[in-house]
């Protein structure tokens, strides 16, 4: 395999530190590294493979030279600077939600749409933490059986909302056990006129409201759906709706998902089929009272299902439990993932 330039934007952050974690682990062969933040970073080091690399400002011209651009500095950063990264040559690995909808960009899950990954102009985007680990579950049951509707409530961590938020939770933890008044200033939107605080609390609301109600992030699980699975965020025949919900977790996002598929399994006939799937753990025994659980999740890549059971008013209908690491397979994971994708299918070109 043959040794790439590699630059990661937005190095600093919760997903960028992990982004870096996650290339060292990887397979891919790494020639040069440059790791790129914004001015008030810039001197610092982290180290990579045992030797220091001194993190530069990003700019326009931070990328010639560059092949792989892995970024998670948010989408006014990626609307500015990508651009000008493949206009250099590089193919970049967005996590922003900048370029998710664009008709023109593949939204992927390595273990989902992998193919798409062949008509990409430059920029591939990472999907929303909370719809790539549904569908890493989902889409093994929607080849095998069919998906005709999807209702997913989710349970997600503080750090989905970036390592800012995760420190005002433990913060807000450390003041209620000491008597004192929660202060918030972040969650549940930090541009937002009102906060709450999340420890000991939830909040039914992650990102702005839409006029019809739903949250953007509610709106982002529901077209992010439908373009992977069906390369259509409008499409109308695969039902989905959902409710996002901020819970006082650190990491690790979970979900309750509801499905109707078009044939009528067995709920070993499901099982069998995740438990094969890949990036999937079935961990789903009751007797046992085996389930997945955030605090196992963290640190791990994979997607962990468990608690399936039919619907038995409603017979193909089916319930799951679904827990991964959301700063991992939601994100720096799966973002290296796709850069493995791009280098094994000799797609890192413009």
């Amino acid at each position: 395999m043959k040794a790439i330039n590699v630059a990661i934007l937005g190095t600093t952050g919760a997903v960028g530190t992990r982004m870096l974690e996650q290339l060292e682990q990887s397979n891919i062969e790494v020639a040069n590294l440059k790791l790129l933040a914004s001015a008030r970073s810039a001197g610092k080091q982290l180290i990579f493979h045992d030797n220091p690399v001194t993190i530069e400002e990003a700019t326009k011209d931070s990328f010639h030279g560059i092949d792989l651009v892995l970024s998670s500095a948010g989408g006014s950063v990626s609307k500015e600077l990508l651009p000008a990264a493949v206009e250099s040559g590089a193919v970049c690995v967005d996590n922003t939600s900048y370029f998710r909808m664009d008709p023109n960009v593949p939204l992927v899950v390595p273990e989902v749409n992998p193919e798409d990954l062949s008509w990409h102009h430059g920029i591939i985007a990472n999907p929303n933490c909370s719809t790539i680990q549904m569908l890493v579950a989902l889409a093994p049951l929607d080849r095998t059986f069919g998906l005709k509707q999807v209702i997913v409530s989710t349970y997600q961590a503080a750090s989905g909302a970036g390592q800012m938020a995760w420190n005002e939770l433990l913060n807000e933890a450390q003041q209620h056990l000491n008597g004192e008044k929660e202060t918030a200033s972040i969650l549940p939107v930090s541009g937002e006129k009102r906060h709450y605080p999340l420890a000991f609390n939830l909040l039914p609301q992650i990102d702005v409201f839409e006029d019809d109600g739903y949250t953007h992030e509610e709106w982002k699980m529901i077209h992010e759906t439908k373009k992977i699975l069906r390369h259509d965020m409008d499409n109308s025949d695969l039902k989905v709706t959902a409710t996002c919900v901020r819970v006082p977790v650190p990491v690790g996002h979970g979900e309750s998902i509801y499905i109707e598929l078009e044939k009528n399994p067995s709920v070993s006939n499901v099982q069998s089929v995740l438990e094969s799937a890949e990036g999937v753990v079935l961990e789903d025994n009751p007797r046992k009272q085996l389930y997945p659980q955030p605090i196992n999740a963290v640190g791990k890549r994979d997607t962990f299902v468990g608690r399936i059971r039919e619907d038995t008013e409603n017979p193909g209908s089916y319930n799951l439990w679904v827990v991964s690491d959301n700063l991992l397979k939601g994100a720096a994971w799966n973002a290296v993932q796709i850069a493995e994708e791009l280098v094994k299918r000799d797609l890192l070109h413009v």
